[in-house]
């Protein structure tokens, strides 16, 4: 099976609104169902249309890739008649912008750092060289782990050991056989990494790396191909990892993602346990099994 990175990755603002469209009733919005068979799930156009206030001709040629300047307060009813999140409104404007910008203007990812040549910021790396009991690691534009610490290789595995071009959350996620069995909830992080990807394929359309990446994980894996088709959208926050770990077992622990202001295109992640938890129990045993190679600071391809 092939597959044209360029357009696996592409991301149109007809087709984000279709998969919306589909996913809500009429009893989801408070519409009378009149009966009949639907032809598709979900809401028809007319019913969108009323919804946000635009007409059906309108709303029937933005599905169609047909209106190259939609408003913001367009924009901004259809979120609300869609029932969007804050990510999925903010992924909505990213697709109008790109919808509106001129033939051969560059795109906004032609000024974005490629992941080879990526960087560690040096206040990432002091905060990353400081926490030794805290599992943690630099992610960089596309999901590229930039650095890590011992402790990060002791929960998840030794970045040092993979090819610098195999250091990525989402290839590592879909495509290594072990993480299957360290994620308790395998499927609830692969179809997280699948949803922060579209996010960053809105943000980032003329991207090539990011397209090949798409490109080579809806090839190699049919759950990432049949995700990326539903066009999930959400970005990478904080929240809760149940790990199933070789030499500990089982350990629930918090994860935060922390990002520089002025500098979105790399961010801390930490994954710390409840105090006095068996999970916090199980993440020091895990520690001082490691310990010696916890006298070596942070690691990246760059250092």
């Amino acid at each position: 099976m092939t597959a044209n990175p360029t357009t696996t990755a592409a991301t149109s603002l007809g087709g984000f609104l279709r998969t919306r469209r589909s996913r809500l009733t009429p009893e989801d919005v408070a519409l009378p169902d009149y009966g009949g068979r639907r032809r598709v799930a979900g809401l028809r156009r007319e019913e969108t249309a009323q919804l946000a206030g635009v007409s059906v001709d309108y709303y029937t040629r933005m599905e169609q890739d047909r209106v190259p300047n939609p408003s913001a307060a367009i924009l901004d009813a259809l979120a609300r008649a869609l029932r969007l999140t804050e990510d999925e409104t903010r992924h909505l404007h990213h697709l109008a912008r790109r919808a509106r910008r001129p033939v051969g203007a560059a795109s906004p990812a032609a000024n974005h750092p490629r992941a080879g040549t990526q960087q560690v910021r040096p206040t990432l790396r002091l905060l990353l060289d400081g926490l030794h009991d805290v599992p943690a690691m630099v992610m960089g534009c596309r999901m590229d782990v930039l650095a890590w610490n011992p402790a990060a290789s002791a929960l998840l595995g030794d970045f040092g050991a993979l090819d610098p071009a195999e250091r990525n959350i989402a290839r590592n996620t879909f495509l290594n056989p072990a993480a299957r069995e360290l994620y308790a909830d395998w499927t609830g992080c692969a179809r997280e990494n699948v949803a922060y990807l579209h996010l960053e394929a809105g943000r980032r359309p003329g991207d090539p790396e990011l397209a090949r990446l798409i490109g080579e994980l809806s090839v190699r894996s049919e759950e990432f191909r049949r995700w990326w088709a539903e066009h999930p959208v959400q970005d990478k926050t904080s929240g809760r990892k149940r790990f199933h770990h070789p030499i500990v077992g089982e350990l629930e622990l918090s994860y935060e993602t922390l990002r520089a202001a002025d500098d979105p295109d790399q961010a801390l992640i930490t994954y710390t346990a409840e105090p006095g938890s068996p999970a916090q129990d199980a993440l020091r045993m895990l520690l001082a099994w490691s310990a010696p190679s916890q006298a070596l600071p942070s690691r990246s391809p760059h250092r």
